[in-house]
């Protein structure tokens, strides 16, 4: 009798779970937070000074870019520079789109080609050029310079030399995560 209670007392731990795990029944899972979206490059931190290099007044090549946690349904990336401390207006340095799902890194020196065999097109930049461009500020306080990267659900349909204001135009609402990376540069 007494391994008959034994057992009925196991098969009743056992079909009803431990102690406290039916507290949630019924209800939905916790929803776990999504990975952020990651920009970084080994050029130089968040926030520091971007290399000479990198600018105007150096060699006037893009730095190495890299991305991580990207989200889920993404189609295409793109990205802008900007300068929001110029003196008229925010000033665009490089805009690139249709960069492809698959990609994670856009390579130091990117070429400054309008668009690539790969789809990836290049916008028009404040200097009136193709591609990148360097910070190259008046002189006095630092200048902060803004690269943004967008994971969109979709591949803009615009031609290359498109402007930054109508590449953020094609992404209001195909937008899955944004992520920013900023530097400085003073003269």
């Amino acid at each position: 009798m007494k391994s008959l209670t034994c057992l009925s007392l196991v098969l009743l731990v056992v079909s009803c779970g431990a102690p406290g795990a039916n507290r949630n029944a019924g209800q939905p899972a916790p929803v776990r937070p999504k990975a952020t979206m990651v920009l970084f490059s080994p050029a130089f931190e968040n926030g520091q000074p971007i290399p000479k290099k990198f600018t105007g007044d150096g060699q006037n090549v893009s730095p190495e870019l890299v991305w991580d946690s990207v989200p889920e349904g993404t189609r295409s990336f793109a990205l802008v520079c900007s300068d929001p401390d110029a003196p008229i207006k925010t000033f665009i340095h490089w805009v690139i789109y249709n960069i492809p799902d698959t990609m994670r890194r856009l390579p130091e020196g990117f070429p400054t080609e309008p668009k690539f065999p790969n789809g990836i097109c290049q916008g028009r930049n404040g200097f009136g050029g193709i591609g990148y461009s360097g910070p190259k500020p008046p002189p006095g306080k630092p200048h902060r310079y803004y690269f943004v990267l967008y994971a969109l659900d979709t591949v803009i349909g615009m031609r290359p030399g498109s402007s930054a204001k109508s590449i953020k135009e094609s992404t209001l609402g195909r937008t899955l995560a944004k992520a920013e990376l900023m530097g400085t540069y003073g003269r």
